[in-house]
């Protein structure tokens, strides 16, 4: 067996490393012993040794999600969408990084997709990333999914997709604390000097996006940390944050026919608020939960939430749907279950009557 070296860069993960050099994450951390066997960073600018010659082949057809997804990977990926799915930035993060919009389709019934509110929920954008990836195929190919005449679909509604909410959360989640060039002393003292941040679901201000919204703030904030923290803390005040405020002005501009925002504890369905939402709303979430296998519930015991603002705004259904189950961040095993629950998911909303 060979060895390669390799120098570590912004970004990189054990299992990014080695799945674009075809190994083991076992045998790379055989050949590593530096590195701890309890979860680490990488240090930038440091040296690994990269076995060859294994013929370890990786495929994401047979293992679902393969390494961390993050707004590097979506980069990536959005530069690769056919012309039928068209990008935008929206806004940006706490520390600079873009908050990206997809939409395709030309229809006036117009449907939002979210994910990534919380840092340590990035499988999600995976999720909607390998949506729009087999969104664009089918179409291409003219193939019928899930029974859904895709070119049919896209003449009735206006799909809109924003996969990374949370950017700075998830990188902070993936590569800790390299992951983010802002005020780093501050994020750790937020978390009490940890450099472990797999627990992290803030963004990089130690706000909790999906405690951020007007509707009961004040009522959840009186039972929610008091100062910024890993986790919600819903903000001195509604929409303080720029990923908020982005999500926000979309949500204003284009006032959707319905909405849906990924988490992922619970595999269950949310779907009222305040007993404002439509009428049509739990016959909604019961097909949701019929396709899904997951549970649909009224509302849980939270309020200030995306969903939460939504209804109350628009008096439209809108549904926060728990893709996963399981201690956060979810292992990247859980991707396959996730796929195979949510894709029927999605598309059965895109058949829901324009409320609009």
């Amino acid at each position: 067996m060979k060895i390669t070296w390799y120098k570590v860069k912004k970004g990189d993960t054990t299992a990014k490393i080695a799945f674009y050099h075809g190994v083991g994450i076992e045998a790379l951390m055989n050949e590593n012993r530096n590195i701890p066997a309890y979860y680490s960073y990488l240090e930038p600018g440091t040296f690994l040794r990269i076995p060859t010659n294994i013929g370890y082949d990786l495929s994401e057809k047979d293992y679902g999600c393969l390494y961390e997804y993050g707004w590097r990977e979506l980069e990536t990926d959005r530069l690769k969408m056919h012309s039928m799915i068209h990008s935008e930035k929206i806004g940006a993060s706490v520390a600079g990084k873009p908050i990206w919009l997809f939409r395709t389709g030309s229809g006036k019934k117009k449907i939002f997709f979210s994910a990534a509110w919380h840092g340590n929920e990035w499988l999600n954008t995976w999720l909607l990333m390998k949506f729009l990836k087999e969104w664009q195929k089918n179409r291409i190919q003219k193939k019928r999914w899930f029974g859904i005449d895709l070119e049919e679909l896209c003449r009735e509604i206006t799909l809109y997709i924003v996969p990374l909410v949370n950017p700075d959360g998830a990188a902070l989640v993936q590569e800790g604390i390299h992951g983010v060039q802002h005020s780093q002393e501050e994020i750790l003292k937020i978390n009490e000097g940890f450099k472990d941040f797999r627990h992290w679901s803030a963004n990089a201000s130690g706000v909790d996006l999906n405690h951020q919204w007007p509707a009961e703030w004040k009522e959840e904030a009186a039972s929610s940390p008091e100062h910024p923290f890993p986790r919600h803390f819903g903000g001195y005040t509604p929409l303080s944050e720029p990923e908020s405020k982005a999500i926000y002005e979309l949500s204003m501009k284009e006032k959707f026919s319905h909405v849906i925002a990924l988490h992922s504890q619970g595999e269950e369905i949310y779907w009222g608020y305040a007993h404002q939402e439509p009428a049509e709303s739990k016959e909604l979430a019961n097909r949701l939960a019929k396709v899904s296998s997951y549970r649909a519930v009224q509302t849980a015991d939270s309020k200030a939430g995306y969903k939460d603002w939504f209804i109350k705004e628009f008096k439209r259904p809108g549904f926060t749907v728990e893709t996963g189950v399981g201690q956060n961040p979810l292992p990247m095993e859980a991707s396959m279950r996730m796929w195979i629950t949510c894709l029927p998911l999605l598309l059965e909303s895109c058949t829901f009557p324009d409320f609009s």
